[in-house]
């Protein structure tokens, strides 16, 4: 590593292979600042860390360390045994940090991330620093997207064409997929989970799930991100989330589902602000 101080974030992204029992997952960590909390970042549906990593460093950027792991079964981690439950996985990422012997850290969770960012801010309390939860809903009781946006979600399918992934692109994600073509087909490989088991598994991890009977005990400082042009997750939920959480904030984006994608540098600058004690 290449720290010599307190002030200057290493940049550094290592990417290696742990053992959280009964998992293996593949885990990319960046360190930013020696000293400060990192952040525990949680992937949306069927997506690699590759995904956010442009996210990871433009928050290294602002000395904000980062973990963000493989779900079982997605990326480069191996499928598990058996299905699993949010519970399950919040539990992983504690052994997770456990082995890298942090008692604390900041949390940040993406769309069915999202879900799993709340789950642990709830069962880890103490853990929990402070929460970012973006582009994500209460689960079973949420306001349910377009109809076009889910049938992608719920029927994935192989791109063939520039326009095929165009169109998929806008109607799922909405925003700035609007007006890029291309960028959907610029993704697409670090959503490849989507035609996998592995995708299916976590579909069952949230079937039923829901955080409202709990999220008035979330005692972390929270910041609801939602984008204005979200086709999978209407901007009521985000509403919903901040007026439920006691400690909870809402920042509106004028963009779709994946605006850590797509404003990755003003999200990172928003997160890191938030961070900053």
């Amino acid at each position: 590593m290449t720290t010599t101080g307190t002030s200057a974030p290493d940049t550094t992204t290592t990417i290696e292979m742990r053992d959280a029992a009964p998992y293996r997952v593949r885990v990319a960590r960046t360190y930013g600042v020696r000293g400060k909390a990192p952040l525990l970042i949680f992937n949306g549906i069927g997506a690699s860390l590759e995904l956010v990593a442009p996210f990871a460093a433009d928050l290294a950027t602002h000395g904000i360390g980062t973990i963000v792991f493989d779900i079982p079964g997605i990326g480069g981690s191996p499928a598990p045994r058996r299905p699993y439950r949010f519970g399950d996985m919040a539990r992983l990422s504690a052994d997770l940090l456990d082995g890298y012997e942090l008692a604390t850290v900041d949390v940040l969770g993406v769309s069915w991330g999202g879900a799993l960012a709340q789950e642990f801010a709830y069962r880890f309390p103490h853990r929990t620093r402070k929460l970012v939860l973006c582009s994500t809903s209460a689960g079973a009781v949420a306001v349910p997207g377009k109809w076009s946006a889910l049938r992608h979600m719920a029927l994935p399918r192989t791109l063939r064409t520039k326009r095929d992934a165009a169109t998929v692109g806008a109607e799922l994600f909405g925003g700035r997929f609007r007006t890029d073509p291309d960028l959907f087909r610029r993704i697409a490989p670090y959503l490849r989970a989507a035609q996998g088991a592995g995708y299916q598994l976590q579909i069952l991890a949230g079937l039923g799930w829901t955080s409202v009977p709990w999220l008035h005990e979330i005692v972390s400082r929270t910041l609801v991100i939602a984008g204005t042009d979200d086709p999978i997750v209407p901007i009521i939920n985000a509403k919903l989330l901040a007026s439920l959480i006691p400690k909870a904030r809402l920042f509106t984006v004028d963009d779709g589902h994946l605006f850590v994608v797509t404003r990755s540098a003003e999200i990172a600058t928003l997160t890191a602000n938030f961070l900053t004690p």
